[in-house]
């Protein structure tokens, strides 16, 4: 068996599902552990988080049981100095790299990362799709709302839409975030972005998204170009992904959040911008990136299309 453990935020929890998909194609026995939103897990925590996966309508998913999970995790003092010391003896596999194709290999494995990689399951991409079904918005004139606005971004100047994520709260007011995720998503690559949208479709209309609204009415004021995009909050928010997936653009932040929304996108058209580098801890080697993100239009810092 196979156990993969689900934390973070919504794109994370997103992405360890799409890992639990990958290897359940591949015919393994995979199982989901959820014990990290168990309210125990979560004291302490600087950014509580819930289990957004289970917003999704209907979604499949096996749950590892407290025993099934306890024989990976459950170490002994022995076990544990054994690990340390031949790494391979351990049962639980920890990523420490952008792509571990070894993974595929794998059995009886307790996983423990994030896997953003897009490579693990962009050929599975289809079947995600059609996974991660989007529930009805708490307030049904709110969801009318977004229902308009998914058909105007489908069909309004020919379906030549864009959407923008704006990332900003924490990335901007914790110095912890600032240091791992700060000066990637620049306005060099905003408007390298949106200047490349424009050169393919000069009628383009812009959809922004941002958990700082009032900084995204700032940056676009142009409302003959630019819809700031609000009223998904809560556990609606996800919604918001839902709308970032009917644009034939997706110009995404150095966020799993916009990355899921450019993932999502059935479109044949579209066309998914992101940004060249995840962290600033990150070391990045170009040829993998497009490797590793294949289709994907890259932007660094600088505004440079690399």
């Amino acid at each position: 068996m196979i156990i993969i453990r689900v934390a973070g935020g919504l794109g994370n929890q997103m992405q360890q599902y799409a890992m639990y998909r990958k290897l359940k194609s591949l015919g393994k026995d995979v199982k989901l552990d959820l014990s990290w939103f168990d309210a125990d897990s979560q004291k302490g925590l600087a950014a509580p988080r819930k289990c957004e996966l289970k917003y999704f309508k209907d979604l499949p998913m096996d749950v590892c049981s407290n025993d099934e999970r306890g024989k990976f995790v459950n170490r002994s003092f022995v076990t544990k100095t054994l690990n340390k010391l031949i790494p391979s003896t351990s049962r639980i596999f920890e990523e420490s790299k952008m792509y571990h194709p070894e993974i595929f290999d794998l059995e009886d494995k307790y996983l423990e990362g994030f896997f953003l990689c897009n490579k693990y399951y962009a050929d599975i991409m289809p079947q995600l799709q059609k996974d991660f079904v989007f529930p009805l918005h708490s307030d049904p004139k709110k969801q009318e709302i977004n229902e308009a606005l998914m058909d105007e971004m489908m069909n309004k100047n020919g379906g030549e839409s864009a959407c923008i994520h704006l990332r900003r709260g924490d990335y901007v007011t914790q110095q912890v975030n600032v240091d791992l995720f700060g000066n990637i998503a620049t306005d060099a690559y905003y408007d390298a972005a949106v200047e490349y949208v424009l050169s393919k479709s000069p009628d383009a209309h812009f959809y922004i998204f941002s958990n700082d609204p009032e900084y995204a009415e700032e940056k676009y004021p142009d409302r003959a170009r630019f819809t700031i995009v609000t009223g998904n909050e809560g556990t609606d928010s996800l919604l918001d992904m839902q709308l970032m997936s009917r644009c034939k653009y997706n110009i995404c932040a150095n966020s799993t959040f916009s990355f899921w929304g450019a993932r999502l996108n059935a479109r044949p058209d579209k066309i998914m911008i992101r940004t060249y580098k995840m962290r600033n801890n990150q070391d990045v080697v170009e040829d993998l990136m497009h490797d590793y993100w294949q289709g994907w239009v890259l932007i660094d810092e600088n505004g440079i299309i690399r």
